[in-house]
């Protein structure tokens, strides 16, 4: 079952490492303008920050769910092939995705969490990051025609979904009687400056995923460099994730702080140092705190928290990845074009921001 997890997280990451970073350039090819781009790519993080509040209405991530959100992501990559160049019927085919992908990551989560242990967790996520990285440099070699990617794309949801469903079924059967499970309900006002720096945080990668490559490209680094910044940035997150286990055995709210003050660092070395690169590569190296070992921490401390592990998971990816993305992308945009200088400085602020909040939803009231 470990195997399959690792097979699982490194397609469901490959999906993730063609979409965000190939299929922009898709739709540019086929001649969509970039505030048409804008709005499909921000339909997905909307999405994902929707979808958890309907499971508050009574709806079940259970099996059945679970099997529908693969047939829908199954449908969306196979509906990418005709709708690519009508804007509306792409918009959908997008929020088809966006729905099916935030559907099966929080159910795989869990199970990875329950049957490896948050200790063992990040040997087995580093697959997904290998799967992203290994993606992205085979796809930028091949990447010619919109026909390509689309075709990658498709291959890695197909895998994807079969995997998904072996691991479903296989954890369905073991578990012959439902375990009980302790901790508090899932209430997002009474832990709300918890989730208000879970997703500040993302808020603050913003202008990194969005403006990186520009932003060093224009201050002198070349292209191909600026790539090798990307690569050195995941490399670090894989190396954590396997040794990252000790780590979380201490207290995860720690680790959230500790990976906040980190990613402040960062933040503030990019901006005042955009044209060194020994302190770029070394910025890009604490990636593996301000991902790796913030995720991790994260997703632990709710799964321990909350005795609505699935629900907690998807509100996690919701709310930090969703709605922090989505703010952060749009956000990060006005700031470049004001204010340029400025770009790294906004997200360091902002990564001050989520930690005090969290430093402070340590010290609150519980229920």
């Amino acid at each position: 079952m470990t195997a399959l997890i690792a097979l699982f997280y490194f397609f469901y990451f490959a999906i993730v490492a063609i979409y965000v970073i190939f299929l922009p350039k898709v739709l540019s090819m086929v001649g969509y303008t970039p505030s048409e781009i804008g709005i499909i790519f921000a339909a997905g993080p909307l999405v994902r920050f929707a979808i958890p509040f309907l499971f508050l209405r009574g709806v079940k991530l259970d099996l059945t769910t679970f099997n529908g959100a693969l047939l829908l992501l199954l449908i969306a990559g196979l509906s990418f092939f005709v709708t690519l160049e009508s804007f509306w019927p792409l918009l959908f085919s997008n929020i088809a995705m966006g729905i099916g992908m935030s559907l099966i990551l929080p159910y795989i989560e869990v199970i990875a969490l329950s049957l490896i242990g948050k200790e063992s967790y990040g040997k087995v996520r580093l697959f997904g990051s290998i799967g992203f990285i290994l993606v992205a440099l085979v796809l930028v070699k091949f990447l010619d025609v919109p026909a390509t990617a689309l075709l990658y794309l498709l291959a890695m949801i197909v895998s994807t979904v079969l995997v998904g469903y072996l691991i479903a079924h296989l954890d369905n059967k073991k578990e012959l009687q439902p375990e009980s499970i302790q901790g508090k309900h899932l209430n997002l006002f009474a832990h709300w400056p918890l989730w208000l720096g879970l997703m500040l945080m993302q808020v603050s990668f913003g202008p990194f995923y969005n403006f990186f490559t520009i932003y060093a490209t224009e201050h002198g680094v070349s292209l191909d460099t600026t790539i090798y910044l990307w690569s050195f940035g995941v490399i670090a997150e894989i190396i954590l994730f396997y040794f990252q286990g000790p780590l979380l055995r201490r207290n995860l709210l720690k680790l959230l702080e500790f990976a906040l003050l980190i990613t402040i660092i960062r933040w503030l070395l990019t901006a005042f140092f955009p044209d060194n690169l020994i302190l770029l590569f070394f910025a890009q190296s604490l990636h593996a705190f301000s991902f790796a070992l913030f995720h991790t921490a994260a997703i632990s401390y709710l799964y321990e928290l909350y005795s609505e592990r699935k629900l907690a998971q998807q509100f996690f990816f919701g709310i930090s990845y969703g709605m922090g993305g989505f703010i952060g992308a749009v956000t990060a945009g006005y700031i470049y074009e004001l204010w340029p200088t400025a770009l790294f400085l906004y997200a360091a602020a902002v990564a001050a921001a989520a930690l005090l909040s969290i430093r402070f939803g340590a010290k609150f009231p519980a229920d």
